[in-house]
């Protein structure tokens, strides 16, 4: 590909964001009834392609249970509010009255509570008492504090997530996490990002990791672009992650590790193109937060908004439109592709011809 000259000292290669690309339809239609829309990791079946982001304003270990019995993946913040207090319901009315500037320092204040083991095992056991697939996220910074009291709960999946994940961390003031050491110790399989671009996913292939995150903090609540800089357009992340994961298909003799886009998927057709540029499934914030069941009352925040010394990320206000499962299955009441998730992709996937995600992933897209 063609680098763009910036100026006479840097170039730069294109990129594109789910905005700035299409999927084209083909010759070919199907009944959107016949699509099926299941997917599987490791050894674990859902017949949605869709993880709930392990976000407060999301999941609760009630969310998590409900979105696990409509065929998802709903993943709890192990750092979040539900680990940090018996009941976090007084502080999540709170948040959704404060107003501007005062919560980002309020929602510093609440988290600085200490994270509490019991109540990790509390929570993973009530989502395993309800007979859905478990799966808890921290940190790589907390990773190696918690993650005993994590497998003897029970997590099915452990998601490792953070902003920007690297499978070579170098610090001088602290022992990084060895991702490959401990995920190969470990009994559980392990979902790891985010990452952007064909190197880092690589990399974190090699770890061992089931499952690899693209994103870069790049979701409606975040604002890594405008405090770091960093931000790498999703489409043409999603598209050289899926490139690493078939270059490791090679290199490793046949181990496959999925791909799940993390971030900048806001509506239907973002999903539907995440998945038209390469990925098993995505993992979507933003959306369920305008569920009218949603812990945060249409309210939606990551744990970036409540860093102690950057944030870089706020809590923002979305219209709620329905609850968790019309949002998914509908009806849809709205035309803007926030409701009725399920449906648009089985119908985008009818539209161009494919019944199976692992065809659709072969949809010719154009740049717009």
């Amino acid at each position: 590909m063609t680098d763009i000259e910036i100026g006479r000292a840097k170039r730069a290669r294109r990129a594109y964001s789910f905005d700035d690309i299409a999927i084209v339809p083909s010759r070919r239609t199907r009944d959107p009834e016949e699509v099926s829309i299941d997917w599987q990791i490791d050894a674990y079946p859902f017949t949605l392609p869709i993880i709930a982001a392990p976000m407060d304003s999301v999941m609760s270990p009630s969310t998590a249970i409900a979105f696990g019995r409509h065929g998802g993946l709903g993943v709890l913040n192990l750092e979040g509010l539900w680990t940090r207090y018996d009941d976090p319901e007084p502080l999540l009315e709170e948040v959704a009255g404060l107003e501007g500037e005062e919560a980002t320092r309020r929602l510093q204040t609440i988290y600085t509570e200490p994270i509490k083991p019991e109540l990790i095992t509390a929570r993973l056991r009530e989502m395993r008492d309800a007979g859905v697939t478990v799966a808890g996220s921290l940190s790589p910074q907390r990773t190696k504090e918690f993650a005993k009291t994590v497998t003897d709960a029970g997590v099915d999946l452990f998601v490792i997530r953070g902003t920007t994940v690297s499978a070579e961390h170098v610090s001088s003031q602290a022992e990084p996490l060895n991702l490959k050491e401990f995920i190969y110790e470990l009994d559980v399989p392990v979902i790891v990002g985010g990452c952007a671009t064909h190197q880092a996913a690589l990399h974190l292939m090699r770890t061992g990791a089931a499952g690899v995150l693209v994103g870069f903090g790049g979701g409606a609540a975040h604002t890594t672009r405008t405090v770091l800089g960093v931000a790498v357009p999703m489409a043409s992340a999603v598209a050289d992650v899926a490139a690493a994961r078939r270059d490791y298909l090679d290199e490793s003799g046949g181990r496959y590790v999925h791909v799940i886009a993390d971030g900048s998927i806001g509506t239907s057709g973002d999903l539907s193109k995440a998945i038209a540029c390469g990925a098993d499934a995505v993992m979507v914030g933003s959306p369920f937060a305008r569920a009218t069941d949603a812990p945060g009352r249409g309210f939606h925040w990551g744990a970036e908004a409540h860093h102690a010394d950057l944030p870089r990320g706020q809590r923002v206000q979305f219209e709620q439109v329905g609850t968790i499962e019309e949002i998914l299955f509908g009806p849809s009441r709205v035309a803007d592709g926030t409701m009725n998730l399920v449906g648009a992709l089985k119908r985008s996937m009818a539209t161009t011809g494919y019944t199976e995600l692992k065809e659709f992933q072969r949809v010719e897209v154009v740049a717009t």
